[in-house]
This record gives structure tokens, C-alpha cells and sequence, in this order.
């Protein structure tokens, strides 16, 4: 094989590879952004987030929520679960930032082999 082709495969090689290893990062942190609580389950995203700051500041205590499978989840203390959903998305969207830039920075198929996405 020329080294012009062994070359191209190399580097086809490496951008599968990266491109798994990124679509397996994004799976693992859209599973850690789930947040359950009262019996219901949420995505934890901005927009939930931004509508529980408003229900806050509307000077609501407590409401009633669509979980993600449409059932009505009573949530008593909005503040409270506001502090969840901030800390859960902190926490796991600096996890994917971290290990994002490591998937990044590997140049090499052995490299991203090696990161270890399943250590959080």
C-alpha cells in the first residue's frame, strides 16, 4: 500500500473513532442530565431550569410539573428542586466539557481508545 493511502486510512480511521467516542460521551451525559424526584422523571435542560426560575420569581411555592412521561409530578418546594436541577446540569455539563476537550486533544486512535469515559 502507498503511504499516501495507509495515510488516509489512518485518518479515517482516527475520525470514526472520534467521532464514537464523542456520540458515546454525548449519550452518557444526556443520561446523567436525568433528574427523578416525587416519583417523576425530568430532563434537566435551561428551559426547565429558566421555567422553575419563573415560577420562582412569580412567587410560587409549589406547582404541579409534566415529568418526561406526561404524568403530573407535584413539586413542593420549587426552590429546592431549582438547586437540583442547577447542580445536576453543573455537574454534568462540566464532566462533558472535561472529557470533551480530552477526546479533542487525542490524536491518535490509540489515544482516544485509552480515555476513559465510563470513570463518572
Amino acid at each position: 500500500m502507498s503511504e499516501r493511502l495507509t495515510k488516509a486510512l489512518e485518518f479515517a480511521n482516527y475520525r470514526q473513532t472520534l467521532n464514537n467516542q464523542i456520540a458515546s460521551l454525548k449519550s452518557k451525559t444526556q443520561t446523567r442530565l436525568i433528574l427523578s424526584t416525587n416519583g417523576g422523571t425530568f430532563t434537566v435542560s435551561q428551559e426547565l431550569i429558566t421555567f422553575v426560575n419563573t415560577l420562582i420569581e412569580k412567587e410560587y411555592a409549589e406547582s404541579v410539573l409534566i415529568d418526561n412521561y406526561q404524568n403530573p409530578i407535584q413539586i413542593e418546594d420549587l426552590s429546592v428542586f431549582l438547586d437540583e436541577l442547577m447542580s445536576r446540569y453543573f455537574e454534568v455539563t462540566n464532566d462533558y466539557h472535561v472529557e470533551y476537550v480530552k477526546l479533542r486533544k487525542a490524536r491518535k486512535v490509540h489515544k482516544l481508545i485509552d480515555i476513559d469515559l465510563d470513570d463518572n
